[in-house]
């Protein structure tokens, strides 16, 4: 199994296709952002399964596709097959701004994704367009139920908490994912880059404890995709809400992933600078067993904890740019 010097064990990757995105969204990427990663540079879909494959070896079982908006990377549901093939992967998902899931949520279950994370951070329509800097509400929403209707399940809903922004709507995204049987997952947003550090931080310790009493939760004791999310059930067990809580109550010491960005670069940690260069291994001819030490010699490198309380402005890359 393939474990950092901190004893955690490493069984989920996180796979960046791009870096680029068909929406804005506040907290996330500059509207006139440009610093996109040249086409040549990113990993082939041969070069990321090769990746994959070596991580599956070593004992990681769980990946994400993301992005980026990832299904703006042509063909992503041939990579997807390939990816559920190898041996010792046992649970593929997708993060996805939902705008492109509506047309691709049938070809991705067939591909082998068993689950999808939907950004979506209000059901008001000029909000959402005011947040993403598109009008794209209603598209995201078809999405959803797409992914329903193709067998994708969980669909987790992600709603990144801002004070003063979307504070005012969780009670009702709330109440949207349980009747729609959806798993909501509030995350408190991350001070990367410029963009997330001018957004306006809420501490959900208090949202908690409002849902849990509104809603009669119950703390959930499974453990629900490998992520860092703490959940809370309702009576009857058909819904759920997640808290990512990286500022008010960081998770660290349970940290079990690591980002592969679409150049091929293994980031550590979102709240490090901490990083490591597969693509010169991988098309300078390296075996396999020099890419497995170059990837362990990489998880050495992981940092025991993040650094966004104690220094917020440490990050200057976009959440974008790291891969979700």
């Amino acid at each position: 199994m393939l474990s950092d010097r901190f004893g955690r064990s490493i069984d989920y990757l996180r796979v960046s296709v791009t870096d680029r995105c068909d929406l804005r969204c506040t907290y996330c990427m500059p509207k006139d952002f440009k610093g996109y990663e040249d086409p040549p540079d990113w990993l082939t879909f041969a070069e990321i399964e090769r990746v994959v494959a070596a991580f599956a070896r070593m004992g990681t079982s769980r990946v994400r596709l993301t992005g980026g908006e990832p299904l703006t990377r042509r063909n992503l549901p041939q990579l997807a097959s390939r990816l559920s093939s190898l041996p010792g992967i046992r649970d593929l998902s997708l993060s996805t701004n939902g705008t492109r899931l509506a047309r691709h949520a049938e070809a991705l279950k067939a591909a082998g994704v068993t689950r999808v994370n939907v950004s979506l951070d209000t059901l008001d329509r000029d909000c959402m367009a005011n947040i993403t800097g598109r009008d794209c509400l209603p598209v995201v929403l078809q999405g959803l139920q797409a992914a329903k209707q193709a067998g994708l399940a969980p669909v987790k809903i992600n709603m990144v908490a801002m004070r003063g922004v979307n504070d005012a709507e969780i009670d009702a995204m709330a109440a949207f994912c349980i009747e729609q049987q959806f798993m909501l997952r509030l995350i408190e947003v991350m001070p990367m880059g410029e963009t997330g550090q001018n957004t306006s931080y809420l501490n959900l310790a208090p949202v908690q404890a409002r849902l849990a009493e509104k809603f009669k939760l119950k703390p959930q004791a499974l453990e629900l995709g490998g992520g860092p999310a703490r959940y809370w059930s309702t009576a009857d067990g058909t819904a759920s809400i997640g808290y990512i809580t990286p500022l008010s109550q960081h998770f660290c010491a349970t940290c079990n992933r690591v980002r592969l960005s679409v150049d091929g670069t293994l980031y550590l940690c979102l709240g490090q600078e901490q990083q490591y260069p597969l693509r010169p291994l991988l098309r300078g001819g390296a075996t396999d067993a020099e890419l497995e030490q170059a990837i362990r010699e990489a998880i050495e490198l992981k940092p025991q904890e993040h650094d966004f309380n104690r220094q917020p402005e440490k990050i200057i890359r976009f959440m974008s740019q790291t891969g979700g």
